[in-house]
């Protein structure tokens, strides 16, 4: 059952990364091919904060609770664990085959929510407008 569990949370440790990643593109994108969806504050704001969590990790340096979830679940079913640097390093390294070193990780998280910080700048997200009857 843990291997089970172990492989929800790493299943939903992509869908979070992917979230952050593919939100980013999907808001440059829907800004310049005029997608109203983009303005959505709920998304916009969760979107930031899911980024802002993975910042306040790295700069205090916090090992990823998802991360540490899912070994130890790895642990209790008698499977090793895949990612003793971290899940995100770890396949990063996997696609590219490059071995970054920590702290070009951390300069990387930066730049991407410095990003996502002048997107709400640059495409600020907007109330839903209401009809009112």
């Amino acid at each position: 059952m843990d291997a089970i569990f172990a492989n929800l949370v790493m299943l939903f440790h992509f869908t979070y990364v992917f979230y952050i990643i593919l939100g980013f593109v999907y808001i440059w994108l829907g800004f310049f091919l005029k997608w109203n969806s983009i303005y959505n504050l709920l998304f916009r704001w969760t979107h930031l904060a899911a980024m802002g969590i993975v910042i306040l990790e790295t700069v205090f340096g916090i090992f990823c609770p998802l991360t540490e979830w899912e070994a130890k679940l790895r642990r209790g079913a008698g499977q090793s664990f895949l990612y003793p640097q971290g899940f995100i390093p770890h396949w990063v390294h996997k696609v590219l085959y490059y071995d970054w070193p920590e702290w070009m990780f951390t300069v990387i998280y930066i730049a991407f929510f410095i990003g996502m910080g002048l997107s709400f700048i640059f495409i600020p997200p907007k109330k839903a407008d209401r009809e009112e009857a």
